[in-house]
């Protein structure tokens, strides 16, 4: 793919797609397999480059992969993983740092953790403490622990009952993959129910772990233990559907149906958003999956709590709803976008800015007086920054509205290699 994409008003509409597969369950499912003793197969793992590291990684470790055809097969060693002089590539995936963190506390032995330019510039601290507690010892640059990080690892950590200060699905999982191997229950609470993708695979691949819902919180309880070979089937990613959601939602004349997308409450806080602001979306559940219809509607602005989205992923494309709203819109308590693959919050007003809204900031919420419709968009060129969810966020503005240019376009392969070709399928 070019590094610049230009793209095209559509005419229309109108056609049935399938994101990739989740990330969140693509990074877990390898992880999980390669721990377990014996042989795991996935169905659906995502293509994208965040998930090549995490499966690049877990054979640096040990475990070993063959493909059969999309089916992926991982083989644990029997032993268990073990550390290598390597070092471990990250790239541009936070999740694959964090997670991969939690696990190698556990493995015995001196890890090097490595990321990209954007990667290496997000906090890391927010697990250096909880692994520390365990008796790791994570190490990183300046005082948010930054990339690259030194973990020195050992087979028996101790569980420890820790409270999770900022709602972190990544860093409540970082604990509990710690956790396995360590000596008493790990407890970890969260005032924010965030995706409880971990603590559903866990229990799956047979480990002892058990949630609670207390409030608006959860208190997870995980005792040590293997993971059992697994067979997985990854179900398409909820962050990718909200896209096409908004997309269908903001062109004049849409019809487009997303299939087969996991259905977990905490990851489609999108969906209620996007409903509230009236947008036409009706979905029918299959088991674990969501199917969604989304079709072109007239959206009002409402208020939008980082609480109804706790991983803040789908604000950017939200932003782009609001831009073709009518009235201002709320974005609150969206400081964590500061935080992301680039500044997303600064990032979000800028691209609803080139669209020609008038946007401002008051701390950490920020605003976006809509224009009423995507047909009122400006043409725009937007710069990506390494973050594949702003390159996918300015290309369904520019296809709802009057056509962009997209600098930095080939980021999006770090998540959905496929999503340019999908979306042309569309028109």
């Amino acid at each position: 793919m070019s590094d610049s994409v230009e793209v095209a008003r559509a005419a229309k509409l109108h056609g049935r797609i399938r994101v990739p597969g989740d990330k969140s369950g693509s990074h877990r499912a390898l992880m999980i397999s390669a721990l377990a003793s014996g042989t795991s197969t996935i169905e659906g793992l995502s293509p994208g480059h965040d998930v090549a590291s995490t499966s690049v990684i877990m054979q640096q470790l040990g475990a070993a992969r063959h493909d059969d055809g999309d089916l992926v097969i991982i083989t644990g060693p029997e032993g268990g993983l073990t550390a290598t002089t390597s070092v471990l590539d990250c790239g541009n995936s936070g999740t694959t740092m964090r997670l991969l963190a939690g696990l190698v506390s556990a493995v015995a032995g001196t890890h090097h953790l490595v990321g990209d330019a954007s990667l290496s510039n997000r906090p890391m601290d927010r697990i250096a403490v909880p692994l520390g507690l365990m008796g790791a010892s994570v190490t990183g640059t300046g005082t948010n622990v930054s990339a690259p990080l030194t973990i020195e690892g050992h087979k028996s950590l101790k569980g420890i009952d820790f409270h999770v200060p900022v709602a972190s699905a990544q860093v409540k999982s970082a604990i509990l993959f710690a956790g396995l191997n360590a000596h008493g229950p790990c407890v970890v609470h969260e005032d924010v129910r965030t995706r409880a993708t971990t603590e559903k695979m866990f229990t799956r691949a047979g480990i002892a772990i058990a949630s609670e819902d207390v409030g608006t919180g959860r208190v997870v309880t995980l005792l040590a233990g293997r993971p059992i070979a697994t067979a997985w089937r990854i179900p398409g990613d909820p962050s990718q559907a909200a896209f096409f959601c908004v997309l269908g939602a903001i062109h004049p004349d849409a019809h487009i149906e997303i299939v087969d997308i996991d259905r977990a409450p905490e990851r489609t806080g999108f969906v209620s958003v996007l409903q509230r602001m009236g947008a036409n979306l009706t979905f029918e559940t299959r088991g674990d999956t969501i199917s969604m219809v989304a079709r072109s509607s007239e959206l009002n602005a409402i208020e939008i709590h980082a609480h109804e989205i706790p991983s803040v992923d789908e604000v950017p494309v939200l932003a782009v709803a609001a831009a073709a709203a009518t009235g201002t819109t709320s974005f609150r308590d969206m400081g964590e976008l500061r935080l992301k693959e680039s500044d997303r919050f600064a990032g979000s007003m800028t691209l609803a800015s080139s669209l020609g809204c008038r946007v401002w900031s008051e701390g950490d919420d920020f605003f976006v007086e809509g224009l009423g419709s995507a047909e009122r968009f400006s043409e725009f060129r937007a710069e990506a920054d390494l973050d594949h969810r702003m390159v996918m966020s300015s290309a369904v503005a520019g296809c709802a509205g009057a056509g962009c240019t997209v600098i930095g376009a080939s980021t999006v392969s770090s998540s959905y290699p496929h999503f340019f070709r999908d979306l042309t399928s569309l028109q």
